[in-house]
Order: structure tokens, then sequence, then C-alpha cells
């Protein structure tokens, strides 16, 4: 595994705000103290995002065809309990999926198909074969997730994602900005191209980012084992990212400085060791690249 050589950089600490002046009426005690604080119109008290214990890493997930574990891996991010904002692309020329024989694949193109197109052709074509096969289910998870399967390489960092939120890709919100902190591949060609690619890319952005690979076999049962695992990864991933803004605040987070973004990633290899002794079936690997 890889580790950052980078050099550190010099510590700046933000002195507190004045505390605010006591409020003039409407919220203040018999003793004078302000009182509870005012619910938001939904009746609620909201956290501002930029808390830190609001912080969350962006993700993306990737396979050969961002069909079955990639979409696994999204849908467990898009809908944990907290959810992380998430992309997910695949890394082959096209999307293919399993025919009648092994020599008759359904092939489709990245960007321009959806997943709904997709499952109406193969409705129509033979509706018992994929259904039994399990296509029709994994592509009717898919749909209620995301327009259509994107590939990896022709993601270009930092442009906008906001049609993706306007479509309501479950996961966009938080990658509007076409940005992403970890990016996790279910295997190890689709960890190698996502790596050449990145390089061939330049670092445009000089925003670090760590890659990931779970080793996951194509088939719906152990996707759906690979999905649950990830998302151990990513809540253990975040929870660290969290403890070290708070501690030593924010300042340099995105393009890999300061003292926080540095203990993070010193932190990496240490929690990848950890998962990988609680799944020890799924072998990874780990490092760090830039966008």
């Amino acid at each position: 595994m890889a580790q950052d050589p980078r050099l550190a950089q010099l510590e700046t600490i933000t002195p507190p705000p004045p505390p605010p002046p006591p409020p003039e009426s409407g919220n203040t005690s018999s003793d004078g103290t302000a009182g509870p604080e005012e619910p938001s119109a939904e009746g609620i008290t909201t956290m501002s995002s930029t808390s830190p214990d609001s912080y969350k890493l962006k993700f993306c997930t990737v396979c050969a065809s961002n069909q079955n574990r990639s979409m696994e891996a999204h849908l467990r991010l898009a809908t944990a309990p907290v959810p992380f904002p998430v992309m997910s692309f695949g890394t082959g020329s096209l999307v293919r999926l399993p025919g009648p024989t092994i020599t008759q694949p359904n092939v489709y193109n990245f960007n321009t198909t959806s997943y709904t197109h997709m499952y109406d052709e193969l409705y129509s074509k033979d509706e018992r074969l994929y259904r039994n096969n399990g296509l029709l289910n994994m592509l009717e998870r898919n749909r209620n997730l995301k327009w259509g399967p994107e590939r990896f390489q022709d993601w270009v960092p930092g442009m906008p994602r906001v049609d993706h939120v306007a479509k309501g890709d479950k996961g966009a919100l938080g990658t509007e900005g076409g940005v992403v902190d970890v990016i996790i591949t279910c295997e190890e060609r689709c960890w190698d191209a996502v790596l050449d690619d990145l390089m061939n890319k330049g670092s445009p952005l000089n925003r670090p980012v760590h890659v990931f690979n779970v080793d996951i076999k194509d088939n719906h049962e152990e996707a759906l084992i690979g999905g649950k695992a990830i998302l151990e990864l990513a809540n253990r991933l975040n929870e660290a990212a969290k403890q070290e803004r708070i501690v030593n605040g924010s300042e340099g987070w995105s393009n890999g400085t300061g003292e926080a973004r540095r203990s993070f990633d010193e932190r990496v290899p240490e929690i990848l060791g950890a998962w990988q002794e609680k799944w020890p079936n799924l072998p990874a690997l780990w490092t760090l690249a830039w966008l």
C-alpha cells in the first residue's frame, strides 16, 4: 500500500468568535439568560452543514458495467441512516449484461442508455429468463437509484453534476461540485483502470483522493455482502475524518493540506487493516491518488 509523502504545513489557529449579545425579547428566561434554541420551520433544530459533526466524505463506487457491484454499494451508501454523497461508474468500453447464451450478451452504451430502457428491452425479449437470472430485479433497483450507467473514463472531475440532483439520483446531493474524497472499485482490473485514467487526466484539481479496491465476485449474492462491507468501510473512514476535523479544524482539507487532513491520511492504512480483519474474504488494496 502506498503512503502520502506530502510535507507538513504550518498550523493556523482561528480564535473563537465573541459570544452573541443576549436576545432582546421573545426567548429570554426570567433570570435574563437565553432560553432554548428556536426550532426551525419544520419544528426541529437544524445543524449547520458546516459543523464538523455533520461532515460527510464524498464517495465514488466503480465496477465494470455500473450495474451490479458498484450499484449495490451505491445503494448502501445513498440510503444509509445518514446518507453519504455518492456517484458510481463503470470502466468497461461497453455495458455488457448476460444474454440467452454466453456468446450472445446484451450490449449497451454508457452515458446514453437508461436503466429503464434496458429493463423494458429485456422484459420484452424474455421476461421469464431475465427474471429468473436476476437481471430484471437488478435493473429495477438501478433505475430507482439513478438514470443510467456512466463510464469512469468520461467523468471530468470538477465538472458540475447538478443535473443528477435534478433527475433525483440518490446520493447526488453533495456531489454537485463533481469531486469525491474516496473511490472504491470492486475488482482489481477496475482499480487499475481507475488509476491509469486518473494519471492520464493529469490531476487538474490537485486534490487528493483515496482509491480502494474491495474484490467482490460479480454475482448478486456477493454484491450484497460487498455492499454491506463497503458501507462499513465508509463509516470507519468518515468517523476518522470527523474526528480529525473536530480536533484540528478543516483548514486546507480539500486540497490535502493542514493538520487534520495529514492526520486523517496517515490513519487510513490502519483503518483499512482493522476493516480487513473483519472482512478477510474481501481482499482490499489502497493507494492515494489525485484528481
